[in-house]
C-alpha cells in the first residue's frame, strides 16, 4: 500500500506541473491571438497545429502511442482557441447531422455553430463575416463526390484550410421497438444510398422518403407512427428515439470528407494536399497535356472530377487534388505549366493532410 501512495504522491506532483504549463501556454496563445487580432489574421492555423503535434511526435520516447499525443495536443488547441474569442463555424445542418458532428471534431465545444439549410449558405455566412469558418460534405467513400460543394467553389473566391475525415455509422431510428411494426422510412439521399442492400433485406416493403438531412427525417418520424429514420446515433439521445438497428451501412469503410472553408490560405507543412479546378481549351488531347506536368514534376494525383460549367453546353470544368503545396516548389513549376493549356486555373487550396 506504501508503494501505491508514493506512485499517486508522484502523479498528482505531475498532474499540478501539467496545470501550471497549460496555464503558461495558454498565456502565450493570449499574446499571439493579440498580435494576430492587431494584423488581422486567422486564429485558427492548422498548418501550424500539425508541426506541432508532428515536431512532438519526434520527441516522444515514452509509452504514449501516436494517437494518444494527437488526441491530447487536439484537445489543448480545441480549449485554447476558444478562450479569448467566441470562434463561429457554419455547417449544413441542423444540429446532429454528420457535418455538425465533423465541425465540433474539428472545433471543439467551445465555437458557436450556425447551421444553414444549404451548402450556399455555408459559403455565404464565411463571405459576409458572419462565421470565421464553415464546414460543407465533399465526398463519400462509397458514394463518391458531394458535386453541390464543387459547384460552389466555381463562384466563390473562399479557400481550403483544412479536411476532416469522418467515419459514418448509420443507425434506424424509431418510436416503435421492434423493425417489423416499420412501414415508412425516412432519411437523407446519400444515407439511404449507403444502406441499400440492408433497406432491401430488412425492409422490403417500407416507403421510403427522402429528406434534405438526416435530422430532418428523424423530425419526420416524432410525428408519425410506424416510421423511421436512418440517421446518426447522437440523434436518437437529441430527440429520444428507439434505436432498433445499428450500424446498418452496407460498407464498413463508410467514411465522409469535410473541408474547412475560410478567406487565407494555409502555410505549408511538408504533408500538405492542394485542390485546384480549371477549365480546358477545346482540343484534341488537352487534358492529357495537362496532366502531363504533374508527372514530370512527381506529383501524385489523389482525385480528378469533371463538372458541367453551367456557362456553355458541353463545356467541362475540372477538379483535382494532389500531393503537395502550392509554395512548394515543384508545385509551383507545375501549375506554371498547366496554367499555359487552360482557359482560367483557380487554386481552392493547400492544407494539411488528415492522417
Amino acid at each position: 500500500m506504501k508503494k501505491l501512495e508514493d506512485i499517486r504522491k508522484k502523479i498528482d506532483q505531475i498532474d499540478e506541473e501539467l496545470i501550471k504549463l497549460l496555464n503558461i501556454r495558454a498565456e502565450l496563445v493570449k499574446e499571439v491571438f493579440e498580435i494576430k487580432e492587431k494584423e488581422k489574421k486567422s486564429f485558427f492555423d492548422p498548418s501550424r497545429e500539425k508541426k506541432i503535434v508532428k515536431r512532438l511526435l519526434k520527441k516522444s520516447k515514452g509509452i504514449l502511442k501516436t494517437e494518444d499525443i494527437e488526441i491530447f495536443m487536439e484537445s489543448i488547441f480545441k480549449i485554447c482557441r476558444g478562450l479569448f474569442k467566441e470562434i463561429k463555424v457554419a455547417y449544413l445542418g441542423p444540429e446532429g447531422t454528420f457535418t455538425h458532428l465533423a465541425a465540433i471534431r474539428k472545433f471543439g465545444e467551445k465555437a458557436k455553430y450556425i447551421p444553414t439549410k444549404t451548402i450556399d449558405e455555408v459559403f455565404r455566412e464565411v463571405e459576409k463575416f458572419r462565421a470565421n469558418y464553415g464546414v460543407v460534405p465533399v465526398e463519400n467513400s462509397i458514394e463518391g463526390i458531394v458535386t453541390h460543394t464543387l459547384d460552389v467553389f466555381l463562384e466563390s473566391d473562399l479557400k481550403i484550410i483544412s479536411e476532416i475525415s469522418l467515419e459514418i455509422h448509420q443507425y434506424l431510428l424509431s418510436k416503435e421497438k421492434s423493425i417489423e411494426k416499420i412501414k415508412k422510412l425516412y432519411s437523407h439521399p446519400q444515407a439511404l444510398a449507403q444502406c441499400r442492400k440492408w433497406i432491401s433485406e430488412k425492409l422490403p416493403n417500407a416507403e421510403i422518403y427522402e429528406t434534405e438531412s438526416t435530422i430532418s427525417a428523424v423530425k419526420k418520424v416524432l410525428k408519425e407512427k410506424n416510421s423511421a429514420a436512418i440517421a446518426s446515433e447522437i440523434a436518437s439521445s437529441m430527440y429520444n428515439l428507439n434505436i432498433i438497428a445499428e450500424r446498418i451501412e452496407d460498407f464498413r469503410e463508410n467514411i465522409t470528407r469535410f473541408l474547412v472553408i475560410g478567406n487565407d490560405f494555409a502555410e505549408k507543412t511538408g504533408n500538405d494536399k492542394t485542390s485546384i479546378l480549371f477549365s480546358i481549351k477545346d482540343r484534341v488531347g488537352a487534358l492529357h497535356d495537362i496532366l502531363l506536368p504533374f508527372k514530370k514534376e512527381k506529383i501524385n494525383l489523389t482525385k480528378i472530377e469533371s463538372r458541367p460549367s453551367k456557362k456553355k453546353a458541353w463545356e467541362y470544368v475540372f477538379f483535382v487534388d494532389f500531393i503537395g503545396h502550392k509554395d512548394e516548389e515543384n508545385v509551383k513549376r507545375a501549375l506554371k505549366e498547366v496554367e499555359k493549356s487552360t482557359v482560367f486555373l483557380k487554386i481552392l487550396g493547400s492544407y494539411p493532410r488528415e492522417g
